[in-house]
């Protein structure tokens, strides 16, 4: 099971005040329980910056995660970036046996 970071920017004509938003992202929630399965949402974060919101999410790979991307877009309100990430101590490990 990998981890992934979502970057999310929902834009500006995605929405027409909270009680929108809340609802599209419930939408989007159960979507994605409903045709991933696999995947576990770790954390959600709202961001100040050029995204709106940064989740973290475990998938079992590249293409699963990459899916979840496709879901969030196909609602048709935010643009997204997804990034694998590696635990520090996976990396160093890494760095320890190339040497």
């Amino acid at each position: 099971m990998g981890t992934y970071v979502l970057l999310t920017r929902v834009i500006p004509q995605g929405f027409r005040g909270p009680a929108s938003l809340e609802s599209l992202e419930k939408q989007v929630a159960e979507k994605i329980r409903h045709d991933l399965p696999g995947v576990r949402w770790v954390k959600n974060y709202a961001v100040l910056g050029p995204y709106d919101y940064l989740d973290i999410f475990e998938a079992p790979d590249n293409d699963t995660a990459g899916r979840v991307s496709l879901i969030v877009r196909s609602f048709g309100h935010a643009f997204t970036e997804v990034w694998p990430v590696t635990p520090w101590q996976h990396f160093e490990d890494m760095i320890e046996t190339t040497e």
